[in-house]
This record gives C-alpha cells, structure tokens and sequence, in this order.
C-alpha cells in the first residue's frame, strides 16, 4: 500500500472530525457556562494537587487544552504561568465564551517545533496522546522530553487498557488509536529518557453525598476484580489499575 495514501486518508478523517469537534456528538462537550463545569473542575483541582508542580510559579504547558477545563483548574489553584493550546476553533471558542483566560488556538505540533529546548517546568495532555499512531507518538514523546527542564514533569491523562471497560473510552472517540497500561506506558517513557513514572487511578473524588457513596462502590468494585485476577493468575497486584481512564506523572532526568 502507498504511504502517502496512507498518510492522505490519516489526515482526511482527521480534519473531518476536529473540524467538528465540539458539536458532532450525542452530548455536548463543552458546557454552556463555568457553572458546567463545577463538577469535573472537583476532580481534576484533585489530580493537580496530587500531580502538579509544588513551585506556584511554575510554567506549565497544556497541549490540547480542549475548551480549558485543567488551565482552569490551575489558574484557580494559583498557579501564575499557565498556558493552553489546542487545534480546534470550536474548544477555543468555548474556553473563551467560558472565560477563561490563557487558551490560544494552535497546532500542538507545531507548538513544539517552535518552543525552545528547557523552556517549561510542566507539560500537560490530557486525553491527548491516545490521538496518535505509535510512530507518531514517539516523536510526539521526544519533542515533550525536548522542552521540558530538567527535573520538569509530565502530566499525563489517558485510556487505561487495563480496566475491563477500556475499551469503551478507546472506542469512544473515532479518533482515537491507541490505549495503555502502566506497564506499557512505563515501558515507552522510560525508554524515551523520563526516568520516574509514577501511575494513578482515576478514582470518584468526594466532594458530596452522591460522590461519597460512589467511592465507598468504587472501593467495593475494585476490590472485586483484585479477586478476579487472584482466581486467574494466582497473584495478587495492589497497584493494579481499573478505572477507565488514568493519570500518569513523568519526570525528566535532572
């Protein structure tokens, strides 16, 4: 088969569904004021606090900010040199009638050519990389690595192939190629220079009644498919992850 009728058809299904990205779907993707947002903003003010750089002053990147749900979130949390970026006119326009500050319009790629070496302390992708074809995402991974400081973190949310319903989020999206486990991330980013990989659940966050109780069914659940795969294999694995999706913190080699 021709390579460049390969590449071709990529970029056609591509820039049909982004063009439309906000609006070809059953619900909504962005909301219709910041109010729409309170809900999500519970979780992820949670992961920041969990995965984001203890330095307030810190400049973070987030490609693929979508309508700006994390640089919300992070302008809220004080940090004070936060970026986000992301190709679709339709997410910008919704951070921007949202108001929220910091989200410009831009190809991430080309975002990264044009960013000098050691220039961020942060990168943040959220629901991003699972975009890419495995070679695409290898040099995706280095222009990352290439920008980061020292010592700079990686934040990284994304489809969990190991939860018994991953294949619902990697399917979700017709855009989307790629799943991954902890292990497999683990595998990539150590093997791409980020020497410390640590993985997290994207469990139910309390901030209520309803949430409480999701989380105390959460715990119920999860303990059910640490049996299933003792009954399996014979092991049991504490660190297993099965929420559908999953955060991820890499840092770079000082």
């Amino acid at each position: 088969m021709n390579h460049k009728i390969v590449q071709d058809d990529r970029a056609l299904y591509r820039d049909r569904i982004y063009q439309s990205y906000v609006h070809a779907r059953q619900d909504p993707l962005a909301p219709a004021s910041i109010a729409g947002l309170q809900a999500r903003l519970h979780t992820l003010t949670a992961m920041m606090r969990r995965v984001g750089p203890p330095d307030r002053h810190a400049s973070i990147l987030d490609l693929g900010c979508g309508h700006g749900a994390v640089v919300q979130t992070l302008n809220q949390l004080g940090y004070a040199n936060v970026r986000g970026v992301d190709g679709s006119p339709q997410q910008v326009e919704a951070a921007h009638r949202l108001g929220i500050e910091g989200v410009t319009q831009g190809d991430i790629l080309q975002t990264l050519a044009e960013t000098g070496a050691e220039q961020w302390d942060a990168v943040v992708t959220f629901d991003v990389i699972e975009h890419f074809t495995k070679d695409e995402l290898i040099g995706f991974i280095d222009e990352v690595h290439r920008i980061l400081r020292p010592g700079g973190r990686w934040i990284i949310h994304m489809p969990n192939g190991e939860s018994p319903f991953g294949g619902k989020v990697l399917c979700g999206d017709f855009t989307h190629e790629l799943a991954f486990t902890r292990t497999s991330l683990t595998q990539l980013l150590k093997a791409s220079g980020f020497n410390e990989v640590d993985c997290f659940e994207d469990t139910p966050v309390v901030h209520g009644v309803k949430s409480a109780i999701r989380a105390l069914l959460w715990r119920l659940i999860r303990w059910f498919w640490l049996a299933y795969i003792a009954i399996e294999t014979g092991g049991t694995d504490r660190r297993a992850i099965f929420t559908q999706n999953f955060l991820a913190v890499a840092v770079k080699n000082t």
